[in-house]
């Protein structure tokens, strides 16, 4: 489990080490663009894509910082809506795991890009039922499609990486049609932005933030 609220001081320090050494285990890497992508629309609109790669905390606020992203949700994507609560998803027995919901402008940025943010900095895919820290099935690492250019899309980059070799281990995430999306509670939303000195936040999370700030500058948003 990743949560925790007030830790000593002295206890901050070894914390922090200890996670350190999940993080710098898996660093950003630089990626290719997808070669199979969707072309940028001609007109401005609204498209959105389901991501999970870990605690959502992370991954929504790497997306926030992302051009063309217009909003980004935390939430539960795989089970029923009866279970979309923290407490039992965090049993790892619902099915669900923690993803995001993200709405872009298909005139900024293609769904292909948003891939390429995901694999590069916002999450481990090589990593089964975990990322970092926190382990679990509600961790997985995992593509929600909506529709079919969206999975054609997503195919054709895991294949693509995978035959680049572009990690030292095979790509584990899973694709799998979306079914539903349901919002966290209140208090996970805007997470990183609203707790940017958390011992967690610091370690795992921005990281990734700036990360995306210096290999993909032109994707990144200072908002």
């Amino acid at each position: 489990m990743r949560r925790f609220s007030v830790v000593a001081p002295a206890g901050v320090l070894a914390l922090a080490i200890g996670l350190a050494a999940y993080s710098l285990s898996s660093p950003a890497r630089s990626l290719p663009d997808p070669a199979v992508d969707i072309p940028l629309a001609t007109t401005a609109g609204s498209r959105t894509a389901v991501l999970a790669g870990g605690c959502f905390w992370g991954v929504e606020g790497v997306f926030e910082h992302v051009r063309g992203v217009t909003g980004v949700v935390s939430g539960y994507s795989g089970g029923t809506a009866e279970t979309a609560r923290y407490e039992q998803v965090s049993s790892g027995r619902t099915g669900h795991a923690e993803a995001v919901r993200i709405a872009y402008d298909p005139a900024q940025i293609s769904y292909g890009q948003l891939l390429k943010v995901f694999f590069a900095v916002a999450h481990d895919p090589t990593q089964r039922n975990r990322q970092g820290p926190d382990t679990g099935p509600q961790y997985r690492s995992a593509i929600f499609y909506a529709d079919a250019e969206q999975k054609r899309v997503a195919e054709a980059y895991i294949a693509q990486l995978q035959k680049a070799r572009a990690f030292p281990r095979p790509i584990v995430t899973e694709l799998v049609p979306l079914e539903a999306f349901h919002a966290a509670e209140a208090y996970h939303q805007d997470y990183v932005v609203r707790n940017p000195a958390q011992p967690y936040i610091v370690v795992n999370d921005l990281p990734k933030i700036d990360a995306l700030k210096r290999q993909l500058p032109a994707l990144y948003t200072g908002k």
